[in-house]
């Protein structure tokens, strides 16, 4: 497998978060413009004016938010394998796996009202990313 293909969820997961910024925007900006929210009123995130706003236009921004947290350990682990041993067909398939189910969580994190739906989520993307640290870790000390 070649690096590019390799790193390929990697860029699909980037597409995603840029996804998530034009929805973000073409959501946040009509809704504060709706609210009589004057944007220097929102520069700091815990500000009362939050409260003004729907509850899925925030959503959104905490889910944007979200893809640049975790997603990051994601990008320098694929990166890391891609250097290091190359990866294989399945490190690839479970970089695959960890960028659906990002996706799904946006979605989860976006229109289910259950915690709990994006919890699960959430915590299988976790595992798959930990799973893919530690067959890293197990490929370099063998």
């Amino acid at each position: 497998m070649s690096m590019t293909q390799f790193l390929l969820p990697v860029l699909a997961l980037i597409t995603w978060t840029a996804v998530m910024w034009f929805w973000l925007y073409i959501t946040r900006i009509p809704a504060l413009t709706a609210a009589r929210i004057h944007p220097n009123k929102a520069r700091h995130p815990s500000g009362d004016w939050k409260a003004k706003l729907p509850s899925r236009v925030l959503s959104i921004t905490d889910n944007y938010n979200h893809l640049h947290e975790q997603p990051t350990l994601f990008y320098a682990l694929m990166f890391f394998i891609a250097l290091t041993t190359g990866g294989d067909a399945t490190s690839w398939l479970i970089g695959w796996t960890y960028v659906g189910l990002r996706v799904l969580h946006s979605f989860a994190q976006i229109f289910a009202s259950q915690v709990v739906t994006r919890f699960f989520v959430f915590a299988a993307a976790s595992l798959a990313l930990f799973v893919l640290l530690i067959r890293t870790i197990l490929t370099l000390i063998a």
